[in-house]
């Protein structure tokens, strides 16, 4: 699968809760615009166009160009919280549960890189209402890997003296993955997940594989 079949593929998964079609055409291409252009050079017009309709149909859906971005950075922070939240809730150990939650969290960040750009690296254009509930939920998954991290240092499985500093060193090696993978880079996204569940399991002093 080419790079251009796997963005399409990605996009559909990723908006497939967003209706009607036009909303959901329009989303797609907001992140495409905001992650090529950068929110603050990128106009509605270059949206509408990029979706093949009309400045003004964008506003049947839309009021303004920072909607699209908190539409945009809800559905991907929201992703995000779930995936650490599985990791957190399942069964198993502390190295078990870092490990899965890594993997995941990173592997998403690398599966859907344009999206995750946008909204890690776009945070500071959303209205103060909105950037408040998105750190929100950038918090609650923070908290989570915490306590994962926590429950590991708790019971000598890691070496973490500092955990809300470990947590912050895991959630930006993940949240980095965004900035310079490639669908027609050497890695997977499974890879870059494995790779760095190894390497933060190593980071933290979490006992070898059986």
């Amino acid at each position: 699968m080419g790079a251009a079949a796997e963005r399409a593929e990605e996009e559909n998964e990723e908006w497939a809760g967003v209706t009607p079609d036009a909303a959901r055409r329009l989303v797609g291409a907001a992140v495409e615009a905001f992650a090529e252009r950068g929110y603050h050079a990128t106009t509605t017009r270059d949206i509408a166009g990029r979706a093949g309709m009309s400045p003004a149909a964008l506003y049947i859906h839309y009021k303004t160009k920072e909607e699209l971005l908190y539409r945009i950075s809800g559905i991907g922070h929201e992703k995000a919280l779930r995936i650490m939240g599985a990791a957190a809730e399942a069964g198993g150990s502390a190295t078990e549960r870092l490990r899965d939650a890594v993997r995941t969290f990173a592997r998403w960040h690398a599966e859907h890189h344009t999206t995750a750009r946008v909204i890690q690296y776009e945070l500071q254009a959303l209205s103060p209402e909105h950037y408040t509930e998105i750190t929100g939920l950038r918090r609650k998954t923070d908290r989570l890997l915490r306590q994962i991290i926590q429950d590991g240092a708790d019971s000598g499985e890691f070496r973490a003296d500092d955990v809300p500093g470990t947590t912050l060193a895991v959630l930006s090696l993940c949240v980095d993955v965004a900035r310079w993978f490639t669908a027609d880079g050497p890695r997977t996204p499974d890879e870059v997940g494995t790779l760095y569940a190894d390497l933060v399991l190593r980071m933290v002093g979490a006992p070898d594989r059986p």
